[in-house]
């Protein structure tokens, strides 16, 4: 991959119908009528207003994915579960939080609780494209926090490292990506990114002035730079 599909974070959505997208087009090999039940269960769980019901299926183990039919319809299900706003809100975090399936994680970013949100940003299971969606949430914390997902795109850290009122621990992380010889970013996008932080105004003076000593001379240059004029 070339640094301008880095930049872009080119990615692909080949495992987005992991749940109701796909499974509920699909008639397992038991029956044709397979069809109807989960759509119904599906509706159901949908519009439910029973938490208790709800929480059960929230809490409720996956099959093993050897079951491929039975692990299909729980993930099915588990997506009507996540987006119900009458699921509890712990129950809620909780999917966010260790969920690896996108159809269930994009149903949670657009939940209306921020904290739920959150913890969709710091799911490092989470495909790049949806923390990209929620480096531009309505909520700082949530933006901050996909800033940092290691999940998230280059265009999307420049861009952090650009706009004003990114918080002065996410322009810290992102000072530091590729700044140690070891580190395995690339050189020319982290370099990027880096002077970007250095003439964000809310870049701290000890990042500042660690990044008039960078290795990379464009970034020193623009470190020095706002530091003379300080």
């Amino acid at each position: 991959m070339n640094d301008a599909q880095k930049l872009n974070g080119v990615e692909q959505n080949d495992d987005l119908g992991n749940g109701a997208s796909s499974d509920l087009s699909i008639e397992s090999n038991d029956s044709s009528n397979s069809y109807e039940p989960l759509t119904a269960v599906y509706e159901h769980l949908r519009h439910s207003s029973d938490s208790k019901e709800l929480h059960e299926f929230a809490v409720k183990e996956l099959p093993d994915r050897s079951d491929q039919a039975g692990f299909s319809r729980a993930t099915a299900l588990l997506e009507a579960v996540a987006g119900n706003s009458n699921t509890p809100e712990e129950d809620r975090v909780r999917l966010a939080t260790v969920m690896p399936f996108p159809n269930i994680l994009v149903k949670l970013s657009q939940d209306e609780s921020s904290n739920v949100r959150l913890a969709v940003a710091k799911n490092e299971n989470a495909k790049n494209w949806l923390v990209g969606r929620l480096t531009k949430d309505s909520c700082a914390e949530v933006r901050d926090a996909a800033l940092c997902n290691p999940r998230t795109s280059w265009k999307m850290r420049l861009e952090g490292a650009q706009t004003n009122g990114v918080s002065a621990k996410t322009l810290d992380y992102l000072a530091s990506l590729g700044a140690s010889e070891e580190s395995n970013d690339s050189p020319v996008l982290s370099a990027m990114v880096r002077r970007a932080v250095a003439l964000n105004p809310g870049v701290s003076q000890p990042t500042l002035i660690a990044l008039s000593k960078d290795k990379d001379s464009d970034v020193s240059l623009a470190a020095s730079k706002v530091l003379n004029k300080s």
